[in-house]
Order: C-alpha cells, then sequence, then structure tokens
C-alpha cells in the first residue's frame, strides 16, 4: 500500500497521546493506593493539557487525509460496521475525559464520592480516570482494528496489529511521561522510565512476531485469480493504461526492496533498542536530557515503523499491476 503520511502522524500522535494519559492515570491510581509518591494536582493537569496537544494534533493531521474535510462528520454515521466510524467516535470522546481530568485536576475539585473498603477515597478525577484508561484501549482497539478486519490485506489481518497498536502507543506515551516527570516530578521518574522498558521491550515482541510471520506469507492470489483466466502460462506485456491511475497510486509505495529492508531494521533500532538503552540510563538520575532524547528517538522511529506498516501490506490488485508495481 501507499503510505499517508496524514495517517501515519494520525497514528503515531494518538497513540503518544493515548499512553500518555495511560501512564498519568497509573501513577495517580498507584498514589491513591500509597504504592507511589503523590504529586500536586498541577502535574497531572500540565500532563493531561500535553497528552491533548499530541491528540489535537492526530486529529489536525487526519483532515489532510479527507477529500471534503467539511464532511467529515459524516463519517461517524456507519458506527455499527465501520471501525473508522467508532475511532470518529471514541476519539473526541476520549479528549474530552481527558480534558474533563486535567480541568478536574487544576481545579483541585476533589469532593469524595464514595469510600471503597480499605479507606480508598473515590473522587471525580478517579472516575474520570477509570473512563479515559477504558476509552483509551477502546480507541487503540478501534484504531487498529481499522486495519486487522481487511481479510484481503493478510499482513494486517492478525491480531497482532491489535496488540502492537497498544504497545507502541504505550511505549512511546510512556517514555514522554518519564521525560516529563523528570522536569515536573522527579519521583516518578524512575517509576516511568522502567515501565517504558518493560513496554518497549514488549513492543520489540510483538513487531517482531508480526515481521516473522508476514516474512512467511504466501499470496492466495495468482495472475490467474487476478484476471480471471486459468491458462497455465500468462505474461504481462503493459499496465492497462496510457499512463498512472489511482490504482497504481494508492496500492503501492513505490519504492524496492533494499529501502524496505533499510527501513525495517532502521525502525527496530530507533524505535526499540535504541529508546530502551537512552531509557535505563537516563532512568537512576532522572536525567530529563537521556529521557526526553529516547521520547525523541523512539517517535521517529515509530514513524518510519508505521510506513513500513502501510508498505509492507501488498494488495491482491498489484498483480494485475506488477508491470507498474
Amino acid at each position: 500500500m501507499h503510505p499517508a503520511f496524514s495517517v501515519i502522524f494520525l497514528t503515531t500522535l494518538i497513540g503518544v497521546g493515548q499512553g500518555l494519559f495511560l501512564a498519568l492515570f497509573t501513577a495517580h491510581s498507584y498514589s491513591a493506593l500509597q504504592l507511589l509518591p503523590a504529586q500536586s494536582a498541577g502535574f497531572y493537569a500540565a500532563g493531561s493539557a500535553l497528552a491533548l496537544v499530541f491528540l489535537g494534533g492526530g486529529l489536525v493531521a487526519s483532515f489532510f487525509h479527507l477529500g471534503h474535510p467539511e464532511r467529515a462528520w459524516r463519517a461517524a454515521s456507519q458506527w455499527r460496521t465501520s471501525w473508522l466510524s467508532r475511532e470518529v467516535i471514541v476519539l473526541p470522546a476520549f479528549m474530552g475525559v481527558v480534558f474533563l481530568y486535567g480541568m478536574v485536576q487544576w481545579l483541585e475539585w476533589r469532593p469524595v464520592l464514595l469510600t471503597l473498603p480499605g479507606g480508598l477515597a473515590v473522587d471525580p478525577s478517579l472516575l474520570l480516570g477509570l473512563a479515559g484508561t477504558l476509552l483509551g484501549f477502546a480507541l487503540f482497539v478501534c484504531t487498529a482494528m481499522i486495519y486487522a478486519c481487511l481479510r484481503f490485506l493478510r499482513e494486517w489481518h492478525t491480531s497482532l496489529t491489535v496488540v502492537n497498536y497498544v504497545l507502541l502507543g504505550g511505549a512511546s506515551g510512556f517514555t514522554l511521561a518519564s521525560g516529563y516527570a523528570a522536569l515536573m516530578g522527579p519521583d516518578l521518574a524512575g517509576f516511568f522510565a522502567g515501565c517504558a522498558i518493560v513496554i518497549t521491550l514488549l513492543g520489540l515482541a510483538g513487531r517482531g512476531a508480526s515481521l516473522i510471520r508476514n516474512a512467511r506469507l504466501k499470496s492466495k492470489s495468482t495472475m490467474q485469480t487476478a484476471i480471471g483466466v486459468k491458462h497455465p502460462r500468462i505474461v504481462q506485456k503493459s499496465q492497462g493504461f496510457m499512463g498512472g491511475s489511482f490504482n497504481t497510486r494508492e496500492f503501492f509505495h513505490g519504492q524496492g526492496a533494499a529501502l524496505l529492508r533499510a527501513v525495517k531494521w532502521g525502525f527496530l533500532l530507533a524505535a526499540f533498542v535504541v529508546p530502551a538503552l537512552l531509557l535505563a540510563g537516563g532512568m537512576s538520575g532522572a536525567a530529563a536530557g537521556l529521557l526526553g532524547l529516547a521520547f525523541a528517538v523512539q517517535y521517529l522511529g515509530l514513524i518510519a515503523e508505521r510506513w513500513f506498516f502501510f508498505a509492507q501490506a501488498n494488495h491482491p490488485q498489484n498483480l494485475y499491476y506488477q508491470a507498474v508495481a
């Protein structure tokens, strides 16, 4: 497939925002259970604002992929059957909850709504955080299933697509949280960095598994099935057009195998190996520089990973246009 940078930035930016919010609420929950040091309300309010910046950036990027942005609202109309429609609904809902969570923290509005056994006082921020967590994971699933539900693109049609979207978004969000904490709440920097290393390594395992799986795939389509002719020997002489078309532009990336290999090894290093090493180096002393660099390198690696994700998907129609592809 032809990678669209608007979709690449959409999926990677909202993944960071989702992961960052999940990291913040994880720390908030642990501190409520007295497993981590408590932080000021401003720490969570500013972190929520930062998450909204990434989520908003992803939302803006999505509009560049639309032929008629003024009709974007119609995308939500098919929510019963379309994962894209569900994503269009869940994303603003998630952003709304993140905004309310940040406002409740900023205003320090913490009336006790109920007390759980063990003495845990539940206030609106905990309920909003729980709702945001559920919506965050729902958004991961909706975004990933847009691609995983496509049976004819076998590189995407696997549960590993959903697993990797969750892990890569979580890894980038926790990595950003470690750098943020190093500046705003050093007590949590090591916790976030440790979690980011674990999730990054899990992401490496998941993405590696998908690469191994896809390398072993054998196409079920042939030139005979592509054009509906059963002759044993078919040779294509032309592309079927005098020039390029939507099919030849949108369903193939146009790059050679050497570039694909370079991108693959590049994102494995930049998205997983190098950030894990930088996180390990920066977590002990809460070094904001190393932790911030870890996020920057990882995000660039995730852009390359998402480009490869789209480029690796081999549309069956390329059999018909192989003289061009």
